[in-house]
């Protein structure tokens, strides 16, 4: 019997009212703005009204290096917290809001999958309460004020050629990546080069995500760097007075959403930072909100442990003051077989019947890279379980190849759960598994570097302790960006690395667990408002493009007013 899709299964759900889960979760009546009777944001006073109480012990959720397909790392989120829910323990998702550029690109929707799904899927892959829109609007009223300001003048004195501040959109266009603007005259403003980045990677989303209340956002907004004098100093948002406004856009958006999965469950939705070019987190705030609410928290970090984990650890925990009880590392057979030289996988095209061959040698050379994903998360002193992800097509020798390695690794467990077919009840082992370990007594959490370390040298760390890199390669222009950040005071922030998802290393062909590489370093940026400075390795672009046949091809209305060809 052919299982029905993603969409299929999430329309055939009647959510529950959330006004009933808000109750459950002893969250109070005026604590919900609802958005019909199925989703609603969140008060912050929540956070005031139960600030003795103790905060939930926090999963997070990461994975191996992914394919083009991804791994269903949210998808095994969620499965973790049915399950978790299914054994009793009171759990709660926390998990970003996709960007439209994916949904309709190359990945369709993020909102799990099969019997694990967060629900109204429809509208979490959409518009939902129009946060996205909130932070792109933000962040574009700072650009019209910055270009109207030259228009009218430069009183500030800002040297067009320094201007660091791109426009957004969250739709992906790749013609958007260069552009030149003010060309038509006079009264059109001032002619200068520029650039669109998808919203996702905007600092304001970045800020967003890790603000801890309405005046921290605003705080966070106005120290946001845009330009520089001719003389070299800085230019802030709060010097071109449009801080304020930032933030009026910005105050309805900064509430967690109130969703829940496929069983019932609470889910908090907030902020879409993607991992390879930004954080790669969702909100602090949506954390510690639903941490005061439940047992456990199952949030998820951005593609694999190299990217998302690390920047979870190093800048979420760090800035926001989290301290995770345990990490799940996701992992399925046929990427390991990938990693391990067999097949290749293409979105958009069948699978390569080689993936589907039983093959455990494959699987063990592969898992090399899933040995490092480990080792990556125990830098951290988090105990580590891994979740296979199971396919119809895994057998029992090939399973065994991935616990083998997987525990000789130091994962504590390695558990096969089937969430995707049998949502909960699929991903009680793994939660259990999971649950043992958020409970051993925690280990004392480290970071992977101190605050006064040089910039350069939080560089060399990530490169060499996470990637396994020999060393980093830094162009004349990131080296000179270095010593500038040093130079103007921003040489405690934290980095946040921009690179390849498809690699360990910045090399998006280089699979398995690369060696003899070296990272090169083209460019830094600051984002002083997020509280921490973006370093571009290799070719990384921060506007996507759409693939030849984009997933948006396969979207429509039906006859009856239904959405169709999501996912």
């Amino acid at each position: 019997m052919t299982m029905p899709s993603s969409l299929q299964i999430a329309q055939s759900v009647r959510p529950r009212p959330i006004l009933e889960i808000g109750e459950e979760l002893g969250l109070l009546p005026e604590e919900l703005e609802l958005f019909g009777w199925d989703k609603a944001k969140v008060g912050l006073g929540v956070l005031e009204r139960l600030a003795d109480r103790p905060a939930a012990r926090e999963i997070v959720v990461t994975a191996i290096t992914p394919t083009p397909l991804g791994e269903g790392k949210t998808t095994t989120t969620i499965g973790l917290a049915q399950g978790l829910n299914r054994i009793g323990v009171r759990t709660a998702v926390a998990i970003r809001q996709p960007s439209l550029g994916p949904v309709f690109g190359i990945k369709g929707g993020a909102a799990g999958g099969g019997y694990s799904q967060i629900i109204p899927m429809e509208d979490f892959n959409l518009h939902l309460t129009g946060d996205n829109h909130a932070v792109g609007a933000a962040h574009n009223l700072a650009a019209a004020f910055l270009d109207n300001h030259l228009h009218h003048g430069n009183a500030l004195g800002i040297d067009p050629y320094t201007i660091d501040w791109p426009h957004v959109v969250d739709i992906s266009d790749r013609a958007l990546r260069h552009a030149v603007i003010g060309l038509g005259g006079r009264e059109d403003g001032v002619p200068r080069e520029t650039e669109w980045q998808i919203s996702v990677a905007s600092e304001v989303m970045a800020i967003l995500a890790l603000a801890t209340d309405l005046q921290d956002l605003r705080h966070r907004l106005g120290r946001i760097v845009l330009a520089k004098t001719r003389d070299g100093r800085p230019v802030t948002t709060e010097e071109l007075r449009v801080a304020g406004a930032m933030t009026v856009l910005m105050r309805d958006a900064i509430k967690p959403n109130l969703l829940q999965t496929l069983e019932g469950g609470p889910a908090f939705v907030h902020a879409g930072p993607f991992g390879n070019i930004a954080h790669g987190n969702s909100s602090v705030l949506a954390d510690r909100i639903a941490g005061k609410l439940v047992d456990v928290v199952c949030t998820e970090a951005g593609f694999g442990a190299d990217l998302g984990a690390e920047k979870f650890f190093d800048i979420k925990c760090r800035l926001g003051g989290l301290r995770p009880a345990a990490a799940v590392v996701v992992t399925t057979i046929r990427a390991l077989k990938m990693h391990g030289g067999v097949g290749r996988i293409v979105a958009g095209k069948p699978l390569d019947p080689a993936l589907e061959a039983e093959d455990p040698d494959a699987v063990r050379r592969g898992a090399e890279n899933l040995a490092k994903q480990i080792e990556n998360v125990s830098a951290f002193n988090v105990p580590c379980v891994v979740a296979i992800n199971a396919f119809p097509g895994d057998t029992p020798s090939e399973v065994a190849a991935v616990q083998e390695v997987a525990l000789a690794a130091g994962a504590r467990d390695a558990v096969l759960s089937r969430h995707f077919a049998e949502g909960g009840a699929g991903a009680e082992d793994l939660a259990r598994a999971v649950w043992a370990a958020a409970q051993v007594g925690a280990p004392e959490f480290r970071l992977l570097y101190p605050d006064d370390a040089p910039l350069a040298g939080k560089i060399e760390t990530i490169a060499q302790r996470i990637y396994g890199a020999d060393g980093v390669d830094f162009s004349a222009t990131a080296i000179r960006g270095l010593e500038e950040l040093e130079r103007l005071g921003y040489g405690a922030l934290p980095i946040c690395m921009a690179k390849s998802h498809l690699s360990i290393s910045h090399d998006p062909n280089l699979k398995g667990r690369p060696r003899g590489f070296r990272v090169p370093v083209r460019a830094v940026r600051l984002y002083a408002g997020a509280g921490f400075v973006t370093v571009y390795c290799g070719d990384m672009r921060t506007m996507p493009g759409l693939p030849s046949r984009p997933a948006g091809e396969g979207v429509d209305i039906d006859g009856a007013g239904n959405i169709v060809g999501l996912f």
